[in-house]
């Protein structure tokens, strides 16, 4: 693998932790324990039947919980403790060839992981303001999707992986800037009108 797919892979594990840490921990390590792939020195850490336990876990907690609204803007909000930390990590594991952690690839994780994750819950703040749920649930699978998409392809064509996440990330935010743009037609097209109409007064 060379050096820039390598950059490509660590930047797509950030990308993703951002959206789905969990999911993102556990797929790195069981594709490692299971032999599919030959794990950095550092990453090696997350075939750990603990880490692979909990992170599990966590998954599926993550899953459920991204399908409810209002709780999972509040999940988003708790989880920012966890997935700028863990983009971070995995970004300068793939990054370090020796196991030690560098500190610009610590800092070009978070931020990868940090403007996913500020997407993915901005993205879901404005969602939930619409009075249906399915546009929670649409979202939300789009997101499992990708995730389990990304994860797929991640180390084969770390490139194609990371153009898909970001792919319905921009979408899904195309899609925000339209329902925010409809909920505000809602409830300030109205009064826009009336103020808007010849001889009204003010």
């Amino acid at each position: 693998m060379t050096e820039a797919h390598i950059f490509a892979l660590g930047l797509a594990l950030a990308c993703l932790a951002g959206v789905r840490a969990y999911l993102t921990v556990f797929g790195v390590g069981i594709a490692g324990l299971m032999g599919w792939v030959e794990l950095p020195t550092a990453l090696a850490a997350t075939t750990s039947p603990w880490v692979l336990g909990t992170a599990g876990a966590l998954a599926v907690v993550e899953f459920a919980a991204d399908k409810i609204p209002g709780v999972d803007s509040g999940w988003d909000l708790l989880q920012t403790l966890a997935r700028i930390p863990a983009g971070a990590f995995l970004a300068a594991a793939t990054l370090s060839d020796d196991g030690q952690l560098a500190v610009g690839a610590l800092a070009l994780g978070a931020t990868a992981a940090l403007g996913t994750h500020l997407l993915k819950s901005g993205t879901r703040a404005v969602i939930n303001a619409s009075p249906e749920p399915v546009s929670n649930w649409a979202a939300s699978a789009g997101e499992d999707v990708a995730a389990l998409g990304a994860l797929g392809l991640v180390f084969a064509y770390p490139w194609v992986a990371l153009a898909l996440l970001l792919a319905v990330l921009g979408i899904a935010a195309l899609v925000v800037f339209w329902i925010a743009r409809w909920v505000w037609r809602r409830t300030a097209g109205p009064k826009g009108i009336i103020q808007g109409q010849p001889g009204a007064t003010r």
